[in-house]
């Protein structure tokens, strides 16, 4: 049975982290349970390895939470949660032993030791990001929304939408201190808030928040060093007549042969195809979410089906993916008041 654990804002009226069976032929997720116990779980990350569930508390006192992740979809806190450090992480993921946050609201990344269980121990080493950005409202500062090691796992990538940045750090294995190697500038107000790596392991794609607009990047795993090669247009097709929109996340299919985006405010998703070449994405096609305000993009482990996280809309909505177009039928949806990010087991 493979199980889709769904974080939501609980400010917002969420449940928390629901827990919901997915169906293996139809891909459709039977809401079973929820755990209320983490403020804001926006953000989740769970460790194949260890099979343990981590949660960020999105709160002005962030907070890690991690979780026994049992067979029959079941959770167990592993302790209480600790504090991660920073103020509104957004983002989290586990690298060389360690649990990384991606603290919003204070502009910093933090890492977090784990101990022998999997449970996060002891003080959040923290990295603070400085610099700001033209944009006034949302650019005076720092604002740190994701942070993920490269698929060799050598280097930590942090993504500051304030900053207009990407920070490449190497993480110190014995006092889990991380420390800038490079750092990449893109475009002045752009604010970058989400990347995503092709399977080839060479390019990147950088989505920004405040222009609708994707960098495409070259990475070099060997030196630690992201370039900057083209800005693709994320089309505002959709939305009210003068509104903006906002994308949130870029996902690259696990085949490398589609890269997909999600707009909020035109509640669309873009698809991509980098058949031809993964440095030239190709729009070939533009959908309703099916819901409001999108915040997450997820594959399954197939690529079969794809699920996009509808935030004001309350729900998780999934689609059957074409293997040869990449063109995405809408399958069905199923309601989780608030949702934010959704990961497999």
């Amino acid at each position: 049975m493979q199980w889709a654990y769904i974080g939501s804002f609980t400010s917002g009226g969420g449940r928390g982290i629901t827990v919901a069976a997915v169906d293996p032929e139809t891909g459709a997720p039977a809401v079973r349970r929820s755990v209320g116990t983490v403020v804001n779980p926006s953000a989740l990350a769970l460790d194949p390895g260890t099979g343990v569930l981590y949660a960020v508390s999105d709160a002005e006192q962030g907070a890690v939470a991690a979780f026994r992740a049992g067979a029959d979809g079941g959770l167990t806190p592993l302790g209480p949660a600790v504090p991660a450090g920073g103020a509104g992480p957004t983002h989290l993921s586990v690298a060389g032993g360690r649990v990384l946050t991606a603290n919003y609201g204070s502009g910093s990344v933090s890492s977090i030791g784990l101990a022998p269980d999997g449970s996060p121990s002891g003080p959040p080493v923290v990295l603070a990001h400085h610099g700001s950005g033209p944009d006034p409202d949302r650019q005076r500062g720092p604002h740190a929304h994701q942070v993920l090691p490269d698929p060799d796992g050598r280097w930590v990538l942090s993504v500051d939408l304030g900053t207009d940045a990407v920070r490449v750090c190497a993480l110190d294995a014995a006092t889990g201190a991380l420390r800038v190697h490079t750092e990449t500038v893109l475009r002045a107000g752009s604010g970058p808030r989400h990347l995503a790596f092709h399977p080839d392991g060479e390019v990147v794609y950088v989505l920004h928040e405040l222009e609708p607009q994707m960098t495409v990047c070259r990475w070099d795993a060997v030196s630690g060093v992201l370039v900057a090669l083209a800005e693709v247009a994320v089309g505002p097709e959709g939305a009210p007549e003068g509104e903006r929109v906002y994308p949130s996340v870029v996902s690259v299919s696990s085949d490398g042969r589609f890269v997909r985006a999600a707009v909020r405010g035109s509640n669309t998703i873009l698809t991509w195809s980098v058949v031809d070449d993964p440095e030239k994405p190709q729009l070939t096609g533009s959908v309703d979410c099916g819901g409001v305000w999108p915040r997450d993009v997820v594959a399954d482990a197939s690529g079969r089906r794809l699920y996009v996280v509808n935030e004001w809309s309350g729900d998780v909505t999934w689609f059957d993916v074409d293997a040869e177009s990449g063109a995405l039928r809408r399958g069905g949806s199923v309601e989780v008041p608030a949702a934010a990010c959704l990961v497999f087991s």
